[in-house]
């Protein structure tokens, strides 16, 4: 497995993605029991292309332990738990989501080491066993800045602490749940040369926003041009970060594919809009082959989120969109 492993992050063209993840699909399928006997259940040809290969709906990780039992357990994340019941991602192998995420962030957001870095994450520090805290924990240690962490209530602090760091010449990124960044933003919390990063709604404390509602009034009451957002999950060792555009940009490991909306099977082209399907080859000890709840539409290598199904969850780490 260690030849595997070395091998999702070297990834460099679609066709090594697709034989890897084929090979990931065939280790998946004897070992992870679950996504076995839902593989079983389908009883479909044996997949050639990433597109014939069975996608597991993100509602199981709810109701079932999704690993290998490869390994003895080594971390458990939990999702915000904001539709209820919270999802649960059983790691096996904690450096493979360690790579994953610090790899993407410093081909993204730039070196951690030159940052500081914000966060307003209350809700996902309280409930704890959250990915996005550990990620940010992580973060934060490698920007080896005292004025990184988490600022949780004071305006004040983070007003300070931002213009500290501008003095001191660092990139400032923000991360923050919406309900978090609407009240800097009411307050008129000047933060125009940070990079502001959503990454959750607004679990309960305020209406929902479409996401072009939320990001002009971030914008307005920050001062900056653009808001950022991170597409990432619990059920997913991967993240994907949107740009200016509102575009979003996958690592090489990390794919999207559209499904039609009434076909599990059936994919749509470029442009068009249908349920999203994530292959995660990261997800190595889980299962890298999800099915989510979210609407949105490919461009090429790239992707845009356009909503979510009626009737679903909202989802911690995907706001409502319009």
């Amino acid at each position: 497995m260690n030849e595997i492993e070395n091998s999702i992050f070297s990834i460099k063209s679609d066709e090594e993605f697709e034989r890897l993840a084929l090979e990931i699909y065939r280790f998946q399928s004897i070992h992870t029991k679950v996504y076995q006997e839902f593989i079983k259940k389908l009883n479909r040809p044996t997949p050639k292309t990433i597109f014939e290969i069975p996608f597991l709906p993100i509602s199981f990780f709810k109701t079932h332990e999704i690993r290998t039992n490869t390994f003895s357990i080594n971390q458990l994340f939990k999702s915000s738990g904001t539709g209820g019941n919270r999802s649960s991602h059983y790691i096996e192998k904690l450096a493979l989501y360690d790579t994953s995420f610090e790899t993407t962030y410093r081909n993204q957001l730039g070196n951690p080491e030159n940052q500081v870095i914000i966060a307003l994450l209350p809700n996902y520090v309280s409930q704890g066993e959250s990915s996005l805290v550990y990620m940010v924990d992580r973060l934060i240690q490698l920007s080896k800045n005292p004025l990184s962490g988490y600022y949780l209530e004071n305006k004040l602090d983070v007003e300070n602490a931002y213009k500290q760091a501008i003095s001191e010449e660092k990139k400032v990124i923000v991360f923050g749940v919406s309900y978090a960044l609407l009240d800097l933003a009411e307050a008129n919390t000047n933060l125009s040369q940070a990079t502001i990063i959503e990454t959750g709604g607004m679990k309960g404390r305020r209406k929902e926003l479409t996401k072009e509602e939320l990001h002009h009034e971030l914008m307005k009451g920050l001062n900056v041009s653009f808001i950022a957002s991170e597409y990432g999950m619990c059920e997913l060792l991967s993240q994907s970060y949107s740009n200016q555009d509102g575009i979003f940009e996958s690592p090489p490991w990390m794919k999207i594919l559209i499904r039609e909306m009434n076909d599990p099977f059936g994919y749509i082209e470029d442009g068009k809009t249908g349920g999203i399907n994530v292959i995660d080859l990261a997800n190595l000890y889980s299962c890298s082959f999800i099915s989510t709840q979210d609407l949105g539409k490919t461009m090429g290598n790239q992707f845009q989120l356009m909503g979510r199904f009626d009737n679903s969850d909202v989802r911690g780490c995907n706001l409502l969109l319009g």
